[in-house]
């Protein structure tokens, strides 16, 4: 029980504090909120709205995902926890199975899943990605960037090429995408399972990963690259993702892949179907 922490435990121990918890292991978090310069009111030991409030505001200032939840990372910013190896995230992929990963692609074949999400899981634990929000935020983006669950090459649209044009022409130019000029629209393409595009992002990730994608950008088809570019590329933006999903605003975690709503229904589905089947661990 929370109440059973010893009183000289770190304040960088593994554990999770939200309201309605008592105990030991509250007081030394409000002590610390007040030294930290976020009152939570008298350090009693009860983690009422005041605790509550003041660990939303320290989260906000430091920026972390505003959700109230004193967890590991919101307790190691308070210890003044200088090393990241010291904070346990939460593991939910034992929960994300073939089954599951199937009821949010109900189209993909399940071939498909069973081959490619132990490159998905690899890629988000390697980023620590593993807590429920972000492993239905991994595999909804795939049902709307690669629905069939492999990682694949963009398609020909209206979108990357004009009437008559050669494949991928409207990209050549895209400047805020680091190209060039012919033929970088159809060398750096969409591809992979968050269909990774443009020069730069390659160039970026390849250098994140120790991968020469911008050399060889094909690579990033390989279902294990892929796997670690979309845990990379959901990493980037993991704060501002966790507090979209957390306000349930779908439509915002989305844009913040995509840059847009292209794909949102697909998204839409899928996470909600997660929600169903990927049921949270006990005490969460």
């Amino acid at each position: 029980m929370l109440g059973q922490v010893a009183e000289d435990a770190p304040m960088t121990k593994p554990t999770t504090l939200r309201r309605g918890d008592t105990g030991a292991a509250v007081k030394r978090l409000q002590q610390a909120l007040a030294k930290a310069g976020f009152s939570p009111g008298r350090a009693d030991g009860a983690f009422g709205p005041g605790t509550e409030a003041a660990v939303i505001a320290f989260q906000r200032g430091a920026g972390l995902l505003a959700d109230g939840v004193a967890g590991p990372r919101t307790l190691a910013a308070l210890g003044g926890a200088k090393d990241s190896a010291e904070v346990v995230v939460a593991d939910d992929r034992a929960g994300m199975t073939v089954d599951v990963a199937s009821r949010m692609l109900p189209g993909a074949p399940v071939r498909n899943v069973a081959d490619n999400l132990p490159h998905v899981l690899a890629g988000l634990a390697e980023f620590r990605l593993t807590d429920r929000p972000m492993l239905l935020m991994a595999i909804a983006t795939i049902a709307a960037e690669t629905a069939s669950f492999r990682p694949i090459d963009e398609g020909i649209s209206r979108w990357n090429t004009s009437p008559g044009g050669h494949p991928f022409d409207l990209y050549d130019n895209r400047r805020d995408l680091g190209n060039r000029g012919r033929p970088d629209g159809d060398r750096y393409k969409g591809r992979g399972y968050v269909q990774l595009t443009g020069r730069d992002n390659y160039a970026r990730f390849g250098r994140d990963l120790g991968v020469a994608l911008e050399a060889a950008p094909d690579l990033a088809n390989d279902p294990a690259v892929a796997g670690r570019i979309l845990a990379a590329f959901l990493a980037s933006r993991e704060t501002l993702i966790k507090q979209a999903l957390l306000e349930d605003d779908l439509r915002a975690a989305r844009r913040l892949v995509n840059g847009g709503s292209h794909g949102l229904d697909a998204f839409t589905r899928a996470y909600r179907a997660g929600e169903r089947a990927l049921t949270p661990p006990a005490g969460r």
